[in-house]
């Protein structure tokens, strides 16, 4: 497995939690940052072909003509959202 080197700046607290957790875990820092960048990774990536899938030969043009045949009416009364009580 090839490696690079990437210099990392984070803020002392999160620094200071990945250290504790990686203490904890039995490993170096080093190691635990690359588990956690690896499993953002895999859950991007993961979530990307999930929609891929999901999305199948949907086109923009498809749901813009979807959207068109919307009649262009204010909602009903029963149907806006409660604002609640004014901020002050």
């Amino acid at each position: 497995m090839s490696k690079a080197t990437y210099s990392l700046k984070l803020p002392l607290s999160v620094k200071a939690a990945a250290t504790r957790l990686a203490k904890e875990d039995g490993v170096s820092l080093n190691q635990w940052i690359a588990a956690a960048v690896a499993q953002k990774v895999g859950a991007v990536e993961t979530a990307a072909a999930f929609f891929r899938l999901r999305a199948g030969d949907a086109r923009p043009a498809d749901l813009k003509a979807f959207l068109a045949r919307v009649p262009d009416v204010a909602p009903e009364p029963s149907d806006e959202k409660d604002r609640g009580p004014p901020i002050a």
